[in-house]
C-alpha cells in the first residue's frame, strides 16, 4: 500500500527506536561484562543503531519508503533517483524528489491511467482510464482530479495538435478523433484499405503537423475494449460474448484485428498512410520525436523474438523524411541488471534525452533515462511500473507518470520537448 496513517507511523517508528534502544542496553551490559571486548562491542552497536536511524528508506528497503500526504518528510537527494552518468545531473533539480501527487479514490476509482497530455491553455493534465472507459483532468496546482469526458470509449493515448485540439486514440470504437473548438468531433482514422484498425494506443504530433499513431491490437482485451468477433458463426477462442457491450455504443469498433501498423495521418486531407507493419515492427506502443523532428523512437512491447520485426522489448529509432521513415535501428535494450523490461510510453526532453516508463520487477520498475545516443543515464524508481508519461506544468519542466491508479510527480531542470 502507498499510504498509511500518521499514528502507524509512529508506531513503527517507536518500535525501530525500541530496538535500538534495547540493542544499546544490551550493549552496555557486555561492556561491563566484558571489559576491552564489550567495548568494542557496544560502539559497533551505536553504530548500526546510528545507521538505521539515519539510512532513508526507499522503494526497495525494509520497511519501504512510504508515499502520499501520510508519509514522512522526503529525504534529499531522493534515494529512489539514482544516477547512472553525471549527465543524468544536469536535468535534475536537486532538492526535488518523487512525489505521490494523486492516487484513485471511491470518488474516481481510476484502475489504469494512460495516455497524459498537458494541456497549455487550459492548464491542466488530461488522461485516459483506459479499463474504466474515463478521462480525467488533473489540476497540478490544486491536486484536483475532476471527469473530463465521462464516456471515453476505453481511451488510451491523447495528444494535442498545434492548434491545442485534442486527439485520442480510442479503444472501444477503434479509432481516432479529434475535437474541434466549436466542440465537435472529427473522426482521424478508423479505417485503412477496407478493414477496421486494431485499437489505436499512442499519438504524437510532428513539428510539420502530421499526426502520427500506433496501432496494436490490445483493444481485443476484455478490459480495455472488447473482444473480437469469432470466426464465421461458432464463439468466440475463449466463448466471451464479443458484442455485449453494444448497448452502450452506437456500433461496434471492429471486428476482429488485423496486422499491427504505425500510421501517419495528414492532418488537412485527413489521409492515412501506413509507415509500418508488424513484419518491419512488432508490437508498436509508444512513440515520440526527437526536439527537431528528425528522429522518431518507437517502442516494442512485444517480447517474442520468433516473430517477425524484431521486438523483445526494444526501443527503436527512425529517421524521419516527410511520412517516411529510414534507418531502423534499435536506440536502447532496456535492460538494467540482467532484467529485460518492457518499455510503454516515451518522451523527449529539450536536450534530446529520451525519458522511458517501463514495467519490471519491484525495485526496477519506474523510468529509464537514456541520452541522445543510447546511453542510460539515471532512472527513477517507483513502487510501480510506469504505463507513459510526459512533461507539463507552465513551463514544462514537472514529469508527470501514470502508475495504475496513481500519479507520480518529478520536478526536473529540463523541460519537455514537443506539444503533449
Amino acid at each position: 500500500m502507498f499510504e498509511r496513517t500518521r499514528l502507524d507511523q509512529v508506531e513503527s517508528t517507536s518500535q525501530r527506536t525500541a530496538s535500538v534502544e534495547n540493542r544499546l542496553s544490551l550493549s552496555r551490559r557486555t561492556v561491563l561484562l566484558g571489559g576491552l571486548a564489550g567495548l568494542a562491542s557496544a560502539d559497533s552497536a551505536r553504530a548500526v543503531a546510528r545507521r538505521m536511524l539515519v539510512a532513508p528508506p526507499s522503494v526497495i528497503s525494509n520497511p519501504p519508503r512510504l508515499w502520499g500526504p501520510g508519509a514522512p518528510y522526503a529525504f534529499t537527494p531522493d534515494p529512489d533517483i539514482l544516477t547512472l552518468d553525471p549527465a543524468f545531473n544536469d536535468v535534475l533539480y536537486g532538492n526535488a524528489g518523487l512525489e505521490l501527487a494523486w492516487r484513485a479514490t471511491q470518488h474516481h476509482p481510476a484502475r489504469w491511467l494512460e495516455g497524459p497530455a498537458w494541456c497549455t491553455e487550459g492548464r491542466f493534465l488530461l488522461l485516459s482510464d483506459v479499463v474504466g472507459g474515463v478521462q480525467y483532468r488533473y489540476a497540478h496546482d490544486a491536486h484536483n482530479m475532476t471527469v473530463f469526458r465521462k464516456e471515453s470509449y476505453h481511451s488510451n493515448g491523447n495528444s494535442f495538435d498545434r492548434e491545442g485540439r485534442l486527439l485520442t486514440c480510442e479503444h472501444g470504437l477503434r479509432r481516432v478523433i479529434r475535437w474541434e473548438h466549436d466542440g465537435s468531433c472529427t473522426v482521424i482514422a478508423k479505417e485503412y484499405q477496407g478493414g477496421e484498425l486494431n485499437s489505436p494506443n499512442d499519438i504524437v504530433v510532428a513539428p510539420d503537423g502530421g499526426i502520427w499513431f500506433t496501432d496494436p491490437p490490445y483493444g481485443d482485451r476484455l478490459l480495455e475494449g472488447h473482444p473480437d468477433a469469432p470466426e464465421g458463426h461458432g464463439a468466440t477462442a475463449s466463448r466471451l460474448k464479443w458484442n455485449l457491450d453494444a448497448e452502450v455504443m452506437t456500433e461496434i469498433g471492429g471486428r476482429a484485428h488485423r496486422e499491427a501498423h504505425v500510421f501517419h495521418v495528414d492532418p488537412h486531407t485527413l489521409e492515412i498512410t501506413a509507415v509500418l507493419s508488424a513484419s518491419e515492427l512488432a508490437g508498436p506502443n509508444g512513440l515520440c520525436f526527437s526536439p527537431d523532428g528528425r528522429v522518431l523512437y518507437i517502442a516494442s512491447s512485444e517480447i517474442d523474438t520468433s516473430r517477425a520485426g524484431g521486438g523483445h522489448y526494444n526501443l527503436y529509432a527512425f529517421d524521419v523524411e516527410g511520412k517516411t521513415l529510414r534507418n531502423k535501428r534499435i536506440f536502447t535494450h532496456t535492460n538494467v541488471a540482467q532484467h529485460k523490461l518492457m518499455p510503454d510510453g516515451i518522451k523527449a526532453d529539450v536536450s534530446g534525452n529520451i525519458w522511458v516508463g517501463v514495467s519490471g520487477p519491484l525495485g526496477f520498475g519506474g523510468v529509464l533515462v537514456y541520452d541522445p545516443s543510447g546511453k542510460l543515464i539515471g532512472r527513477l524508481r517507483l513502487p510501480r511500473s510506469v504505463s507513459n508519461l510526459t512533461f507539463g506544468g507552465t513551463q514544462r519542466n514537472c514529469l508527470f507518470m501514470c502508475a495504475k491508479d496513481a500519479i507520480f510527480t518529478l520536478d526536473v531542470a529540463t523541460q519537455g520537448a514537443g506539444y503533449a
